[in-house]
């Protein structure tokens, strides 16, 4: 083997290293840009978390003064949602059917 030919395969090495290095480089900033958005979403969800605990206080509060029994309204709201969801068939993390119901419980 001649030296023409060693030096073609070791810089065939180095090109592949070099390119496998980018490769790797990005993927770093791929996952550290995942990182930040994960860390991101974790705070709207925890804010938006803290503030449907506040609603919810507010609601009980509000349906106690009109004498109404909000966690029993959440409850039979809940309970018409699975009913509905299993005769669909279907799963549902939409929660509107849930506060429609919960609204229209209590406005009666």
């Amino acid at each position: 083997m001649g030296l023409g030919s060693t030096a073609k395969k070791i810089q065939g090495l180095s090109d592949r290293a070099e390119a496998m290095y980018k490769q790797v480089q990005k993927l770093q900033q791929r996952i550290i840009g995942l990182e930040e958005e994960m860390d991101e979403t974790n705070d709207t969800v925890n804010r938006l978390d803290h503030q449907l605990t506040e609603q919810r206080a507010l609601l009980l509060a509000i349906a106690e003064e009109h004498d109404l029994d909000g966690e029993q309204i959440l409850a039979d709201a809940a309970i018409d949602e699975a009913e509905l969801e299993a005769e669909d068939g279907t799963e549902s993390d939409d929660e509107t059917t849930a506060d429609a119901e919960t609204s229209d419980a209590t406005a009666e």
